[in-house]
């Protein structure tokens, strides 16, 4: 949990450009999946991810390396770096190898449950809170998953546990994340979460390399790791400008630009069952962001960032 936005250092209220911020990080992810679904038809998704992390490394690198030199990579927690880094690349894998497979708007949806695994891992192993109103956010959420998966009926394939896979490795390496964040800086946090994904899916590339065959799959391979950079970038200025519990709803709009990128370009039409799901997840994470968003006690509202 971040301190109360009015007492940050720095904390600047501006809630229409943290509102703006929070929207383009929304429009570049769904953005950056559908450019995995475009490629995956004729690349394999080990090349595919292994794109993602190095584009992504270099484009850190290029940020944060002349500032910092060397002293980017040093950490005072190597093991947990590993951890973390492993458990955001179990995730990537998952995500990517599901849209595959399944429609962007539905694998963005399901994965949306991963803020309440959060909260129940953050209540088991950080000790916070989990009340009643948490609670039944929680459920709610899950409940929204059920609704879009629909476990049992004829519309069920495994593809649609994928993107739920991806939410738990999601919220572990959020849970990871806190753990390390008072031992080292951001900067050396998000450079170490693209090495070890990069350095990991190298391993695979003699056996899966395929060479771009034209300049737009040049284009787009090489652009995943900006476009996700960016995305981060655009989450993390936001919380400079508005409060999590105000902007947080906002990210929601990832839903709605998944399934516009996959009516536009794959024809993709999502059925009702993912439209009601997503109402419920989105009601539960509206549920969420207003008990966050509650004063405690008389305090200032605390943000639920992660």
């Amino acid at each position: 949990m971040s301190e109360p936005g009015p007492y940050r250092p720095g904390f600047v209220p501006r809630p229409a450009i943290g509102i703006l911020f929070m929207l383009g990080s929304a429009t570049l992810f769904p953005v950056m999946n559908g450019f995995v679904k475009m490629l995956s038809a004729d690349y394999t998704s080990e090349q595919i991810i292994w794109a993602r992390n190095a584009t992504h490394l270099l484009f850190v690198l290029a940020l944060f390396a002349p500032r910092r030199g060397w002293t980017i990579f040093r950490t005072r927690r190597p093991g947990l770096q590993f951890a973390r880094s492993l458990l955001l690349l179990l995730s990537t894998i998952c995500f990517f190898t599901a849209v595959k497979y399944i429609d962007l708007g539905k694998a963005a949806t399901i994965q949306f449950v991963a803020p309440f695994i959060v909260t129940v891992m953050a209540w088991r192993l950080l000790g916070e809170s989990l009340s009643a109103a948490r609670l039944a956010a929680v459920g709610l959420g899950f409940l929204g998953a059920v609704i879009v998966i629909r476990p049992g009926s004829s519309a069920f394939q495994w593809a649609d546990l994928l993107p739920l896979g991806s939410s738990f490795f999601y919220a572990a390496y959020q849970v990871c994340t806190r753990f390390v964040a008072d031992k080292d800086t951001a900067e050396t946090s998000v450079v170490y979460s693209a090495l070890i994904g990069t350095l990991a899916m190298a391993l695979f590339l003699p056996f899966v390399w395929k060479t771009p065959t034209t300049a737009f799959d040049i284009v787009v391979m090489s652009g995943l790791g900006v476009l996700g950079g960016l995305g981060h970038y655009c989450i993390a200025r936001a919380m400079q400008h508005a409060e999590a519990s105000l902007i947080a709803p906002f990210n929601y709009w990832q839903i709605v630009g998944s399934a516009l990128f996959g009516l536009i370009v794959f024809g993709e039409v999502p059925d009702a069952f993912v439209w009601i799901g997503a109402t419920v997840i989105v009601a539960a994470g509206g549920l969420m962001a207003w008990q966050e968003a509650r004063p405690r006690g008389g305090a200032a509202p605390k943000t639920g960032g992660s």
